[in-house]
C-alpha cells in the first residue's frame, strides 16, 4: 500500500532534512507539554497525551517506555509532523496509582483536548481508564503484554496477548525444564488471570501447579514466597513469575540468597525485561528466562539502527526492551492511521488503523481488526552482561487471540471491530 511508512527510509529522510539541531529543538519544545502552548500556536500542533507512572513502584519500568514514545514523537516532528502539524505531547504521571490514572485520563481528554493517549503499563491502570475512553469515545494506545480477556473498541493493544507470550513460554518450559510449576505474582488482575490460563494449560498437558502465591503490587515482602517455593519444590522445578515493578528486586535477590539458583529453579518472567535486569543487577538474574516478542539482541539491520539511535539519544549505558519497542511502534501506527484517514477524528482513525503494517525494529507488524498486532514469540536467557540470549523464536508471527482458548468461558470466542455484527465478542 502506497500510504504505508517504510521506517528505515523515513529515518534517513528525516535525518537528511532536519539534522540533529532540529531534533533537539523539537525535544525541548514538547518537554513543556504540560502547558497549553498549543492554544497560542494558531492550531499548528496536534496534542497527544502520554500517561505513564513516572513515580512509584512502576516507574522502574514505565519511565523507559516514555523515553521511547518521546523519541518517536521527535522523529515524526523532525520529518514534518502529522498532517503538516507538529505533535505536542502532554505528559502526565499516573504515579503507580490507579485512581490517579483515571483522573489524569479525564484531564487529558476534557481539559487538554488531546487527539489520542499513549499510556499505561499494568492491567490495573488500563482497567482504571478503560471506561473513560469508552464513554468519551476516545482512543488509548497500550504498549504492554497483558492477560487478554478484553477487546475494547477504544483501545489499540500493541503488546502481546497470552497466546503470543505466556502460552508459548509454558510450552517451551514443559519441553525443556520440567512439568512442576510454582506460580508467583503481584496481586491484581494480570497475574491472577495469567495464572488461571497457565493452570488450565498445564492441566491440558498433564502437568501441574504445585503452588501459587501473590503479594501486593510494590511489596518487597517476599520471604514467605521463597519458603513456599522451597517447601513445594524441594528438589527444584519451574517458577513462573508475573510480579511487576520493583517487587522483582526483592524477589530475585532473596531467591539467590536462599540458594535457589537458575540451574534447579529456573524462573520464567513475563513482565521483566532488559531495563529491569539492569536496575536489579544481572548477577541476581543470570541464567533465568523471560518471554517477550522483542529483545535488544534481535539480529536485524533495522533493530541495530534503532538501538544505536536510542543510545545516541539517551546514553550508551541504556538498553531497549519489548514494551519500549511496542510503545515506539504505536506512535508511528497512530501517525499512519491519522494520515490515512486525513483527520484526527477518533472513528476515522480507528477504521484507518485496520490492516496497517509497520516495518519495526522487531520485524513487520500488522494491525488486526481485533485491535492487536501479529507478533513473533521469543524466549531469552539472561546473560552476565544483563542482556538476553535468544533461545527460542517462533517460525512466523502469531495471530493474536484476545479471548483465551484455554479458559472455558471464552473458548471459541473472538473479536472483530471491522464488522458491526461481530464486534467485541462473537462465536467462531
Amino acid at each position: 500500500m502506497s500510504d504505508l511508512l517504510n521506517r528505515r527510509k523515513f529515518l534517513m529522510l528525516s535525518s537528511a532534512a532536519a539534522g540533529s539541531v532540529l531534533l533537539k529543538s523539537c525535544a525541548t519544545r514538547f518537554e513543556d507539554g504540560s502547558s497549553d502552548n498549543a492554544a497560542s500556536n494558531g492550531g499548528e500542533v496536534i496534542k497527544v497525551g502520554i500517561l505513564h507512572s513516572l513515580t512509584g513502584s512502576m516507574a522502574i519500568s514505565e519511565t523507559a517506555v516514555v523515553d521511547a514514545e518521546e523519541m518517536a514523537i521527535r522523529e515524526i516532528n523532525a520529518s514534518g509532523g502529522v498532517l503538516g502539524k507538529q505533535i505536542l505531547a502532554v505528559k502526565e504521571d499516573g504515579a503507580s496509582d490507579w485512581p490517579t490514572f483515571k483522573d489524569k485520563a479525564v484531564k487529558l481528554i476534557d481539559q487538554d483536548k488531546v487527539s489520542t493517549v499513549f499510556g499505561c503499563w499494568t492491567s490495573a491502570s488500563r482497567k482504571a481508564v478503560k471506561d473513560t475512553f469508552e464513554t468519551k469515545n476516545h482512543l488509548l494506545w497500550y504498549p504492554v503484554q497483558y492477560e487478554g480477556q478484553e477487546c475494547s473498541k477504544n483501545i489499540f493493544y500493541t503488546g502481546a496477548t497470552p497466546n503470543q507470550q505466556i502460552e508459548p513460554a509454558v510450552d517451551w518450559l514443559l519441553k525443556n525444564k520440567g512439568n512442576k510449576f510454582f506460580l508467583v505474582g503481584s496481586d491484581y488482575v494480570f497475574p491472577r488471570t495469567a495464572n488461571d490460563i497457565i493452570k488450565a494449560q498445564l492441566k491440558a498437558n498433564d502437568a501441574s501447579s504445585v503452588g501459587e502465591a501473590y503479594i501486593p503490587l510494590g511489596s518487597s515482602e517476599v520471604s514467605q514466597i521463597i519458603q513456599s517455593i522451597k517447601k513445594s519444590l524441594p528438589k527444584g522445578g519451574v517458577i513462573f513469575n508475573t510480579l511487576n515493578g520493583n517487587s522483582n528486586v526483592a524477589f530475585f535477590k532473596e531467591l539467590k540468597a536462599a540458594g535457589l539458583n537458575a540451574d534447579k529453579y529456573p524462573v520464567m518472567s513475563v513482565s521483566l525485561a532488559e531495563e529491569e535486569v539492569q536496575k536489579i543487577g544481572p548477577e541476581f538474574l543470570a541464567g533465568h528466562f523471560a518471554a517477550w516478542n522483542y529483545f535488544q539482541a534481535v539480529v536485524s539491520p533495522d533493530n541495530r539502527e534503532w538501538v544505536v539511535k536510542f543510545k545516541d539519544e539517551y546514553g550508551t549505558d541504556r538498553v531497549t526492551n519489548d514494551p519500549m519497542e511496542a510503545a515506539y511502534v504505536m506512535v508511528y501506527l497512530w501517525k499512519m492511521a491519522v494520515e490515512k484517514a486525513g483527520t484526527t477524528d477518533i472513528d476515522a482513525v480507528r477504521e484507518a488503523a485496520y490492516g496497517l503494517t509497520f516495518d519495526a525494529p522487531n520485524g513487520l507488524y500488522t494491525m488486526n481488526e481485533n485491535h492487536h498486532l501479529s507478533k513473533t514469540v521469543r524466549i531469552g536467557r539472561v546473560q552476565e552482561n544483563g542482556l538476553f540470549n535468544i533461545v527460542y523464536s517462533s517460525d512466523m508471527p502469531i495471530q493474536p487471540q484476545p479471548w483465551n482458548q484455554y479458559l472455558l468461558e471464552t473458548k471459541g470466542k473472538a473479536c472483530d471491530w471491522s464488522d458491526p455484527e461481530k464486534g467485541e465478542l462473537y462465536s467462531l
